[in-house]
């Protein structure tokens, strides 16, 4: 007999082929988020959880099945799991970073391009038929290349970060929990503390994640001491930035915009945000790309495959709980 997985969501077919290879699968049939409900139906029956970031796998649902082996989330961050909880239950939690650490770089520079370019505030206008013919003040933005980046996180996304803006010949300033010598020396890259990157900084950039200390690290006060000229981008997750305070920042200039593809509650916005013209919205694709979400999948299901077989996955939250020794 199979060991049994629930996937509350489906995945790219080449992740679920492989699941299949080695479990029974229980999987949501459509293509929504599953109700508390759902997910407790699902963990009761089943061996292995795998579930996505919009699922809130709190400290009731890791109770709800006593002998369940593992999660997999198939997300880099797991701050919608009750960690602390699993560990104490020794129920090993698994992620899916570094897979998706080039394409997240990529969105976050497709959102510094389209905001400083007013990119989309210049398609719509295009598309309602209103362009007339070039005039010398005609939409005009801001350069990116030559400005100054300041990198909040120095990880893996925010380094592939770095990479691309060494292109554009930008000074880097950055803040990170240490330091990182061949970062500054690849790239130039000087590290600071927050308010000297934020009253520095053309562009601020969020890539970290989300826990206690970082939750709403960007407020009023941060948001003051950024440039009247500078942008901030966050493909991090939401509730890093105040959103409610900087609806305020970009409705009065505090700031010259914001790229935002992660919220404070999504998937819904915080009233005002998404009538500021000065903000590019997009709804959580910073790792949408077919490669990269079936990379994803692929990790997410060889970890499942690797807890159900006793062994240490390849990325995983909490080793302790597997630790024989």
């Amino acid at each position: 007999m199979k060991p049994k997985i629930f996937v509350t969501r489906l995945l790219p077919k080449p992740a679920m082929d492989l699941l299949e290879t080695v479990f029974e699968v229980r999987v949501n049939p459509e293509d929504r988020v599953l109700t508390k409900a759902e997910i407790l139906e699902g963990v009761k029956w089943c061996d292995i959880l795998l579930c996505l970031l919009t699922d809130n796998i709190d400290a009731e649902i890791l109770k709800a099945n006593p002998k369940l082996r593992g999660i997999s989330n198939y997300a880099v961050g797991y701050n919608n799991i009750d960690v602390e909880t699993a560990t104490a239950r020794k129920i090993p939690v698994c992620n899916t970073p570094g897979v998706l650490t080039e394409t997240t770089a990529d969105m976050t520079w497709a959102l510094m391009l389209a905001t400083a370019r007013r990119v989309v505030e210049s398609d719509k206008f295009t598309r309602e038929g209103k362009f007339k013919g070039w005039g010398p003040l005609f939409f005009l933005g801001n350069d990116v290349y030559g400005k100054t980046l300041g990198i909040i996180g120095m990880g893996r996304i925010g380094q592939a970060v770095a990479k691309r803006a060494s292109g554009f010949d930008m000074k880097i300033l950055y803040v990170s929990n240490s330091r990182k010598p061949n970062i500054e020396t690849k790239y130039q890259a000087k590290k600071v503390d927050l308010p000297e990157l934020l009253a520095k900084s053309d562009f601020v950039t969020l890539h970290i994640p989300l826990t206690a200390e970082t939750k709403r690290l960007i407020g009023e006060k941060e948001l003051k001491m950024m440039r009247k000229n500078a942008f901030l981008i966050n493909t991090s997750r939401g509730a890093i930035v105040d959103e409610k305070i900087l609806v305020k920042a970009l409705q009065e200039n505090w700031i010259a915009g914001a790229g935002l593809d992660v919220y404070e509650n999504e998937p819904a916005l915080t009233p005002g945000l998404a009538e500021c013209k000065n903000a590019v919205l997009t709804p959580h694709t910073g790792s949408a790309t077919i490669d990269t979400r079936t990379k994803m999948g692929i990790l997410a299901a060889e970890n499942a495959i690797d807890l159900i077989h006793g062994k240490m996955p390849k990325e995983i939250v909490n080793p302790e709980v597997l630790n024989k020794s």
